[in-house]
């Protein structure tokens, strides 16, 4: 394996210290997953530096020009605090002609229009539930076709923001309730799709064009599954105490049918090769209790943290945390790129 110049791309304000030693959980918790990705990529042997950009693209330039990186490890999830800009960073990537890790432009662009990207699924026949966009500014008008419950949520945001047990609404006037909070307190349109009564699995998926699959993962709703309806709020999703009290877990899926499995790997590749993914994505999914598979989300830059469900999900694989970055960087470096072409 030869010794890369890598540099890891990521905000200003999550750009790493060279040690966490004394920091608390909490302190540590903005920036685990660049301190890891850094870390991991030294005991790599790489040689490696951290440049943290948020409103100027000039220093991603000057790095390029006069360090000659190998490869952008790119972890930038947001540029001038716009998510939605993300894609652009990476467009910017390719116009400079440097290899980077990571989904290329197109695929972010598809897969962070939600609205869109279910559009494309539900074109090619791939199951995912029936929804409505309601855009800020217009009246909220509640299609017939839409069956009860609706589950609401910001039709751009990652990670559960916005999302919380009032997500789930049973009648036309709670979700003019909920849509208005998502315009009004998260300021985005919402989407409010048909909820899937089940289980909530997970998919992460490696590859450029052949395509490997790892372990499929579950969320375990504890003692919360009794009192309200399973799904990964906010708060399920980042307290920890709250996780710890009510018993909330995730970890390999369990009793699977061999059937069941192979279906999800089909369509987890399917709606990868469909949506234009490149490098690793994770699709989020809903297993009814008549065994069908719905296609939720898919996330063409997923948390690659160690702990979390990628890197646990390739770890159950028997790939270790470097051996997972490894992986990416050789599909980053690998990744026909169009300028590449010229």
């Amino acid at each position: 394996m030869r010794r890369l110049r890598i540099v890891v791309l990521t905000h200003e304000d999550l750009v790493p210290p060279e040690s966490i030693e004394g920091l608390s959980e909490k302190e540590a918790q903005a920036f685990k997953k660049e301190h890891g990705v850094v870390e991991a990529l030294l005991e790599l042997g790489h040689q490696v530096m951290v440049l943290g950009v948020s409103d100027d693209l000039m220093p991603i330039r000057r790095v390029v020009e006069e360090w000659h990186p190998h490869i952008i490890f790119n972890l930038l999830m947001e540029f001038q605090d716009v998510g939605a800009h993300q894609v652009h960073v990476a467009s910017y990537l390719e116009l400079l002609n440097v290899p980077y890790t990571g989904c290329n432009p197109a695929g972010i662009l598809l897969t962070r229009d939600k609205p869109l990207a279910k559009k494309i699924l539900r074109y090619h026949r791939i199951p995912t539930p029936a929804f409505v966009v309601f855009p800020r500014g217009k009246r909220v008008r509640v299609t017939r076709s839409l069956r009860f419950p609706l589950f609401v949520k910001p039709v751009e945001e990652e990670a559960s923001f916005g999302i919380a047990q009032a997500s789930i609404v049973d009648d036309v006037d709670q979700t003019r309730e909920r849509v208005a909070f998502v315009h009004e307190s998260v300021g985005m349109d919402a989407i409010a799709e048909e909820y899937i009564d089940g289980r909530e699995l997970t998919v992460s998926v490696l590859g450029n064009r052949r395509l490997v699959t790892l372990p499929i993962w579950e969320m375990f709703f504890g003692e919360l599954s009794e009192r309200a309806a399973p799904i990964a709020t906010a708060r399920v999703k980042w307290d920890l105490e709250y996780q710890k009290r009510l018993g909330i877990e995730v970890g390999p899926a369990s009793a699977l049918s061999d059937e069941t499995a192979r279906r999800i790997s089909h369509m987890a590749k399917r709606a990868f090769r469909i949506l234009n993914l490149s490098g690793y994505a994770r699709l989020d999914l809903r297993l009814d209790a008549e065994g069908r598979v719905f296609v939720i989300e898919v996330n063409a830059t997923p948390d690659i943290t160690y702990d979390e469900d990628f890197a646990a999900s390739a770890s159950a694989a028997g790939i270790s945390y470097p051996q997972l970055l490894q992986r990416i960087l050789n599909l980053g470096l690998r990744y026909e790129a169009p300028w590449r072409n010229f």
